[in-house]
């Protein structure tokens, strides 16, 4: 077998989905599918809502809220921050998904607050030997002072449909509430 042979055979062998490593992600998803009552969800926000949050598994942000699936869009990534596709998935939503609402809503006890930039770069190269400082993780001294300015920077994009309420609030992880803030 030459060079290109064993290098597509590696390949072919994976690109095949991992199902042993998936076994229990395949198997609960057998038992939604059957008992499934969503189909007649569109892709639109029946709420009007958009929510910025953590990716977290601690934060569930239609249960926070009180919403269903299907009531909200939902927006993930470390630390809750508005970033570049933040901004574009929101312009999307804006126009085309019915959201008139954004809530940035980070939260408590968060990895991006409780550490600098560099810290965390430090600790994947010791621990992992891969250099990350080419990504900006985009970590917060001050969460609150944070928030505020990306609520603003959500209300100050040109780019968002006209008439859309933005506000920013903090989760708490210990006591489930809110804490809405002045921004």
């Amino acid at each position: 077998m030459g060079y290109n042979e064993e290098k597509a055979s590696s390949v072919t062998a994976k690109s095949k989905f991992p199902r042993e490593a998936f076994s229990d992600v395949l198997g609960a998803n057998v038992n939604f599918a059957a008992d499934f009552q969503g189909s007649a969800l569109t892709g639109t926000a029946v709420k009007g809502l958009a929510i910025i949050t953590c990716m977290d598994s601690r934060v569930n942000p239609l249960v926070v809220v009180g919403m269903n699936a299907g009531d909200a869009k939902i927006l993930r990534n470390a630390g809750a921050r508005v970033t570049e596709d933040v901004l574009r998935t929101l312009v999307l939503a804006t126009y085309l998904l019915g959201v008139d609402r954004i809530l940035v809503m980070p939260h408590t006890d968060c990895r991006m607050a409780q550490s600098e930039e560099a810290d965390i770069h430090k600790t994947i190269a010791e621990q992992y030997g891969v250099d990350t400082r080419s990504l900006e993780f985009r970590t917060v001294s001050d969460q609150r002072k944070a928030l505020i300015t990306d609520v603003i920077r959500i209300r100050s994009y040109p780019l968002l449909r006209d008439g859309v309420t933005v506000g920013g609030a903090i989760y708490n992880v210990t006591t489930g509430a809110l804490e809405p803030l002045d921004c």
